[in-house]
């Protein structure tokens, strides 16, 4: 779950989604995020996140670092990374994934082409035990744990329907997950400052081929200002949850 809120997860299959904003919306940016623990009375800063954005001169490039915190680090440590190069429509372009994780190091490399409608990727996964590879499919726009991240921020709210499904696909290091999901309208949220702020609640369901559950369900709440900014989101742990809280630029 730790590795799934710094991934942040999300979004949606263009072919049926509404029309999406100027993508030029969206400049230089680095945002910052706490990571916490919550169980009953219990609030504990376990980690803590960085999401970067840098356009470039043909689109641009983001970039997503997560780490525990020096008392977690004791129980579980983890460094992973999440790397991206999009276009100027964020459609992705290569994604890598570098993963440490206690003594768990590893790196996933997926390079997207494009034919008409049709998406395919090369993935190379390297471990300690040898370096393998995969070949992905779709018959629509896919994207990876990053890239549909910007997608999501780029889309025209006014003209989702509340309460409908929507669904994408995402190509991780070596498998194709379904992302499901569910607009749920405009909420106002308490952040961990104590401070309220207005935004857009988004639920995500990940699915497998034949629709067997593959990750944990997600809710992100999104900001109701031009940029879109992702306030929180929150995963359910088999005991408590993680809540991922935007802290700053």
């Amino acid at each position: 779950m730790m590795k799934r809120i710094l991934a942040t997860a999300l979004l949606v299959l263009a072919a049926i989604l509404p029309q999406q904003l100027n993508a030029a919306s969206l400049g230089n940016e680095t945002l910052n995020y706490e990571i916490v623990y919550h169980w009953g009375v219990i609030w504990k800063h376990a980690g803590d996140a960085t999401l970067s954005l840098r356009k470039t001169g043909s689109g641009y490039n983001a970039q997503l670092t997560g780490k525990t915190r020096s008392w977690a680090d004791k129980v579980y440590p983890v460094r992973d990374t999440l790397k991206c190069t999009m276009d100027a429509n964020f459609k992705p372009l290569r994604y890598e994934k570098l993963t440490h994780e206690k003594d768990y190091y590893a790196r996933d490399v997926v390079k997207f082409s494009y034919n008409f409608s049709h998406t395919t990727a090369h993935c190379t996964r390297y471990r300690k035990s040898g370096t393998t590879t995969v070949d992905l499919s779709a018959k629509s726009q896919a994207y990876d744990m990053l890239s549909v991240f910007y997608m999501l921020r780029n889309l025209d709210y006014d003209e989702l329907n509340r309460n409908k499904n929507y669904t994408t696909v995402i190509f991780s290091g070596k498998e194709k997950e379904y992302l499901t999901i569910n607009y749920k309208g405009v909420e106002t949220i308490k952040m961990r400052d104590g401070s309220t702020r207005k935004a857009h609640r988004i639920t995500f369901h990940f699915t497998q081929q034949g629709g067997k559950k593959s990750s944990d369900d997600l809710t992100a709440w999104m900001s109701t200002e031009s940029d879109r900014i992702p306030l929180l989101l929150v995963g359910k742990l088999p005991v408590g949850e993680v809540k991922c809280y935007y802290s700053g630029k």
